[in-house]
């Protein structure tokens, strides 16, 4: 395969524009709201993103309660404790099993280096499946936060409805039931009672977590961005098992993505359910090819 492939195709949005950062990495950057966090370290902010940094990440804060204090951004002491402990990679939904069709990108040839593999997961995440999960994610928890059982139901068949194939659908649907067992044992909640009764399907993970985090009232900002650093996390550490890679070069893969994952999540926030759509045609085939890979470790 040529060079071009290890680089998932992807269109191009009117909301998003492309940049080389740092060692002509390629980072998703949203062109309406700046990033969440600084591109790098010593970066100088200007009063502006003093003020969205502040209202959105500031931590140890509790507004009002209800569903606008749990949409402002605010993260106090026991929901970072919730946050940490779902976002695990410990948590036990088998995330581990899964590797988002990376198995047969390794062994096509896409994917065989750090570099190679964080230019698959930047457009993974910020142009395909992970912006849509980010999308589903934060209409489901204004849903549950404003107890909108209509938008609720909408989310949730929509999210279910919009796997590429048949692995990715299980991928997101078995670990999206696992969540909801766990997290009703252990961290109960009546939104996920709610969500049971609006919604008699398959559950996309997204959207099982983002009503958990609403019902904890946790905020919808920062509750998306563990949500997305989750995804990011579990899918290096696919790469690292698959190429091999070493696990100081899986480091540098997750924190080149930091601002890929902060631009996604802005970006998700800013979007209209009926606007959700990716274009990562490579990894979505992935997904389809790992299907009726001859050796396999992962489940997708």
């Amino acid at each position: 395969m040529g060079t071009q492939t290890t680089t998932i195709m992807s269109t191009k949005r009117s909301r998003h524009r492309t940049r080389r950062g740092t060692r002509g990495r390629r980072v998703v950057q949203d062109a309406a709201l700046p990033p969440l966090v600084p591109a790098k370290a010593g970066t100088q902010f200007t009063n502006v993103d003093k003020a969205v940094l502040d209202s959105r990440l500031r931590g140890n804060e509790r507004s009002k309660p209800g569903a606008a204090g749990i949409a402002a951004g605010n993260l106090n002491a026991a929901a970072l404790y919730r946050l940490m402990a779902w976002m695990s990679l410990a948590y036990p939904i088998g995330a581990f099993s899964y590797s988002s069709g990376i198995e047969w990108a390794v062994e096509a040839g896409d994917i065989t280096d750090a570099a190679t593999l964080e230019r698959w997961l930047a457009v993974m995440i910020g142009e395909g499946s992970g912006f849509c999960d980010a999308v589903f994610f934060a209409h489901a928890h204004r849903a549950a936060a404003e107890r909108n059982d209509k938008a609720l139901h909408a989310v949730a068949e929509l999210a279910a409805a919009f796997a590429p194939s048949q692995e990715r659908h299980l991928e997101t649907t078995a670990q999206g039931r696992a969540f909801l067992d766990a997290t009703r044992a252990a961290w109960p909640t009546p939104a996920l009672d709610r969500l049971l009764a609006v919604w008699d399907g398959a559950i996309a993970l997204p959207v099982a977590v983002a009503v958990a985090g609403a019902g904890h009232e946790i905020a919808l900002a920062p509750a998306l961005q563990a949500y997305l650093h989750a995804l990011a996390a579990n899918l290096v550490s696919a790469g690292v098992r698959l190429v091999p890679l070493g696990q100081t070069d899986g480091q540098r893969v997750l924190a080149a993505l930091e601002p890929v994952v902060a631009a996604t999540a802005a970006h998700a926030l800013a979007t209209a359910l009926d606007d959700v759509g990716g274009a990562a045609f490579r990894a979505d085939l992935a997904s389809m090819r790992h299907e009726t890979q001859h050796t396999r470790l992962f489940r997708s």
